[in-house]
């Protein structure tokens, strides 16, 4: 009989009022993993009644002892890793070494907060002898923190550590289908002294429960990562609000290999860049702009190293099965746009694989950038390929695109690499490697990605807002 998931808050297990549930899906093999519950609004409002409740004291709490309660979090999640893992692969089906990274991950992000909870958060002005100018950074209050289901733990440590340890209180909504890590998550953060109802999590589906939580009047801040059209009704409702938000959204990132760049490295970092969580990030960088001299020879060795990508091993699962068709939609369409694949194009041929949401590592060489499978984010591992003659011509690819979250570029010319990363419209820029950066890098996007940070110092800010103090004397 599979386990039951309930909400978290007010620091204990908390069924849904509903009394409703739906059956989580392995993506490995379809099988049913656990009954997770399907939350009403009146979740919602007994959450944040509660974060509400907790909000004043917490944010009074000594600023050593929050930070104290993060780092103890830190080592809880170092202490869990094992069992979390153990969830995260039954609820996205990664390879083990991918779900023990995302643990890691997790625990670094409670770490940096916590070292930074006495950073200043104000200045003093200079302005006129007799008065007493100064700026201070407060707490909102209570946040919702809405999560995606493709890095459940790491996107709740991204949101959840920052927000706490500037004084706030927390409801978050996981994604239907991947819930248990941030469950385990709540759990593990109360029993490390983290005080009742400043950390609530509520499941259910994005229609109640997400919409509860943007529309409460007592939710002052709104963090979401997901999809643009879902980020533009948050948006809507928020504006209506007037409260702030950050939202991560979607990217078709572009990779531009230049002909002087170190190529077989190159080459490497442009399949990690797209076949990482099997192309389910945000970031993933599925646009390859290569200049075109070397253009043929480099994609294929791109091909070659990702001919060597196994699926089940080296590249998990579409992690729904609403993903999974949705990438088999994008093959469609790529066939009627004309692209032929030079590797992959189809789910997996492997047998053993059978009734799991697997697909191949997929690239289309040669593509033109007005096709659908170059504009449309296809959140799977799937890369596109484009020439181009000059550095020009590359930023003006790299750009003509409605997204903007983060890009490469390869290049041995340090000059070259700095024009055309101030050049590039993207939130983040790698030069001669391709990763997500630090827990310390500053997150985010432009244009259709989204607006504000996530991680570094710079999401601290984004969890709070200033407040000017003029003592006259």
């Amino acid at each position: 009989m599979p386990r039951r998931l309930d909400n978290w808050i007010n620091g204990a297990a908390s069924a849904p009022s509903t009394a409703a549930y739906t059956t989580g899906l392995n993506p490995t093999n379809g099988s049913p993993t656990v009954d997770i519950g399907v939350s009403g609004a009146a979740d919602v409002d007994h959450a944040v009644a509660c974060a509400r409740r907790s909000a004043d004291a917490w944010r009074h709490f000594p600023s050593a002892e929050r930070g104290r309660i993060l780092a103890a979090i830190a080592r809880s999640i170092r202490d869990n890793a094992d069992r979390l893992a153990d969830r995260e692969i039954e609820d996205t089906g990664k390879p083990r070494a991918t779900a023990l990274g995302e643990v890691e991950n997790s625990a670094a992000y409670f770490e940096f907060y916590a070292g930074l909870v006495n950073l200043p958060v104000g200045e003093l002005l200079d302005v006129e002898p007799n008065q007493h100018i100064f700026t201070k950074r407060e707490p909102y209050g209570v946040i919702g923190v809405i999560t995606p289901w493709n890095l459940p733990l790491n996107q709740a440590a991204r949101a959840v550590a920052p927000a706490l340890v500037t004084g706030n209180t927390v409801v978050l909504k996981p994604a239907e289908t991947s819930g248990q890590t941030t469950i385990a998550l709540a759990r593990i953060a109360t029993e490390a002294g983290l005080p009742d109802g400043v950390f609530n999590v509520v499941l259910g589906a994005g229609s109640t429960v997400g919409s509860a939580i943007v529309a409460h009047p007592d939710v002052r801040k709104v963090a979401f990562t997901g999809s643009v059209r879902t980020g533009r009704a948050i948006g809507k409702v928020a504006a209506d609000r007037v409260i702030p938000l950050t939202l991560e959204l979607g990217g078709k990132s572009a990779n531009i290999v230049f002909e002087d760049a170190e190529l077989d490295l190159a080459a490497k970092e442009a399949v990690r860049a797209f076949a990482s969580n099997a192309g389910q990030v945000c970031s993933a960088g599925t646009r390859l702009l290569v200049q075109r001299s070397v253009h043929d020879e480099f994609v294929a060795e791109v091909v070659r190293i990702a001919a060597a990508l196994r699926e089940g091993e080296d590249l998990g699962p579409m992690i729904t099965r609403a993903q999974f068709e949705q990438v088999q939609e994008y093959f469609e369409v790529a066939a009627k746009e004309g692209a032929r694949p030079a590797l992959g194009g189809s789910v997996t041929r492997r047998p053993e694989l059978a009734g799991g949401f697997y697909v191949q590592p997929t690239i289309y060489a040669g593509v033109s950038n007005d096709m659908r499978i170059a504009r449309e984010e296809i959140f799977g591992p799937v890369l596109v390929t484009m020439p181009f003659d000059d550095e020009r011509e590359a930023v003006s690819i790299a750009n003509d695109s409605d997204f903007g979250l983060v890009a490469g570029v390869f290049t041995s010319d340090i000059g070259r690499a700095l024009r055309v990363s101030d050049a590039i419209e993207a939130g983040q820029v790698f030069v001669n490697s391709w990763s997500t950066g630090a827990v310390q890098t500053p997150f985010g996007g432009h244009k259709n990605s989204g607006y504000g940070r996530e991680k570094g110092i710079e999401a601290m800010y984004h969890y709070t807002h200033l407040k000017s103090v003029v003592v006259v004397y």
